[in-house]
């Protein structure tokens, strides 16, 4: 048995580890979910990203528009979607895929996500050191160098791992009100944006290929598919009632308020600066194009954003490192994650020849390693969801002969096969500066949509392979159709 702390997490420092969360301790609220998906998406890569869909993709406005509302709806949909099962089991992500893939089994898919997790929080420390670097230019005139990096960098690493061992009440508060603060100059940056730019420049523009099209949804919808497995992190202190489709609803709600105006700013700014997506520095940009009376403050609100965002993705790192059977305190399994951002940003920042080429790779590796994880997981959802089975709390935590989910030798020999068969074949459709698959040039590969072949692939080899066969007596954790529809109301 893993020996957790029990303690309850709501306080001011959060001491729970991946233990399943007791009823007692359920009195979330789904509202809550809002701004934390909103903070989740306030960083300033939205803009490139943008931008690069009007430099590199040749898509028009309304194009971008679509991209940008698809991406959303896609990505935190299916983040909504699997959130349910957190209020299901009340245990992060990482510890519920134990009844998925078998306590051993469980360990591979866990180092991937761990592992792209790295990338993930080294990228957003990177670009809210330069936004950092980018403030003390505009107010005092210092010019970055290698010093300044190492100082920024680090300061960024430490204010988030600090933030990120806070109390799930604190972190909400954060988030509400750095949501309220972003909201607001994100309305004035949009407001000069209005007033200042050449429109006639921005609508003139031709619309591009529909390739492109949904070649860009795939990009912007990869930041959003690498919080699928985190997604029932933060939805474990809800109560069984809670509804799913409010859970979906406000997750897609908060997440689409920020990722679909963002991306549109950053294709209108592209028309202003057409430098901006090929630009070294993913944050400078805003510098040359706003006053710096708005610039600053924007840039801080951002700051803050990013901070944010890093400190959720290390909230749930934590969980990913005690689940593969870490033996640390989660605040300690977290200081792991904030030396490896470090030093990774390091590389990024004083080494890496292009920025926006490694996040655009990144990215792309990224939607493909959480897509084969995604499938297999949804379609243990549903046959639990169909035999009103719940997630049995001392079996997740059980990591030996005798729980519940060891079903042969440690691994689900079903969820391991269309996991491992579809993250292959997701990579052979993948082409990005690094490699090209041997399936890049079919039509999936030239489309983008290797995750979304990786999601299918994954889930229609785990639906047909055979159910597997938990290890408890039959009717030891199960409960009635009728009883389970009463407590839970599962309407995802």
């Amino acid at each position: 048995m893993d020996n957790l702390s029990t303690a309850d997490s709501s306080g001011a420092i959060e001491t729970r580890g991946i233990e399943p969360v007791p009823d007692h301790e359920r009195q979330g609220r789904v509202r809550e979910l809002f701004p934390t998906w909103v903070a989740a998406n306030i960083s300033v890569l939205l803009l490139t990203m943008g931008a690069a869909l009007v430099v590199f993709n040749a898509l028009n406005f309304w194009q971008v528009l679509i991209v940008a509302a698809c991406a959303a709806l896609a990505s935190f949909g299916m983040v909504g979607v699997l959130s349910v099962s957190g209020k299901w089991g009340g245990a992060p992500g990482a510890t519920l895929s134990r009844a998925t893939f078998g306590v051993r089994g469980n360990l591979f898919p866990g180092a991937v996500l761990w592992v792209a997790r790295f990338g993930w929080e080294t990228i957003n420390a990177v670009t809210g050191a330069y936004a950092i670097l980018t403030v003390l230019d505009l107010l005092f005139g210092v010019k970055s160098n290698t010093v300044l990096i190492v100082i920024t960098l680090f300061l960024f690493v430490a204010c988030t791992f600090l933030v990120s061992g806070m109390g799930r009440k604190v972190l909400n508060v954060c988030n509400k009100w750095s949501t309220y603060l972003f909201g607001l100059f994100s309305v004035l940056v949009l407001g000069y944006l209005v007033a200042t730019i050449h429109w006639n420049d921005v609508f003139a523009k031709p619309a591009g290929s529909t390739a492109m099209m949904i070649a860009g949804i795939g990009t912007i919808a990869a930041g959003g598919i690498s919080w699928v497995p985190t997604g029932p992190d933060f939805a474990r202190y809800l109560p069984h009632s809670a509804s799913g489709k409010r859970i979906v609803g406000a997750t897609v709600s908060g997440a689409g308020l920020v990722m679909v105006p963002m991306v549109l700013m950053g294709a209108v700014m592209a028309v202003a600066t057409p430098g901006l997506a090929k630009a070294q520095d993913p944050v400078s940009f805003l510098g040359d194009l706003l006053p710096t009376w708005l610039a600053v403050p924007y840039l801080l609100t951002a700051i803050v954003g990013m901070l944010l965002i890093n400190s959720l993705s290390m909230y749930s790192a934590g969980f990913t490192a005690q689940t593969m059977g870490v033996k640390l305190p989660r605040a300690m399994a977290v200081s792991i994650n904030a030396v490896i951002s470090l030093v990774g940003g390091l590389m990024l920042m004083l080494v890496a020849t292009s920025f926006l080429s490694s996040f655009i790779t990144f990215l792309v590796l990224l939607a493909v390693s959480f897509s084969a994880w995604i499938g297999v997981y949804a379609v243990d959802m549903a046959r639990r969801k169909a035999r009103a089975v719940r997630y049995d709390a001392e079996a997740l935590m059980d990591t030996g002969r005798t729980s519940r989910y060891w079903y042969l030798g440690g691994f689900c020999w079903q969820a391991m096969t269309a996991w491992a068969v579809a993250l292959i074949a997701g990579l052979c459709f993948t082409s990005c500066a690094w490699f090209s698959g041997p399936l890049a040039s079919t039509p999936v590969g030239k489309y983008g949509l290797s995750w979304a072949a990786t999601i299918v692939i994954s889930a229609v080899i785990m639906a047909l392979l055979p159910a597997p066969r938990e290890n408890t007596p039959a009717g030891a954790a199960t409960e009635s159709a009728e009883a389970e529809a009463e407590s839970e109301k599962v309407t995802a």
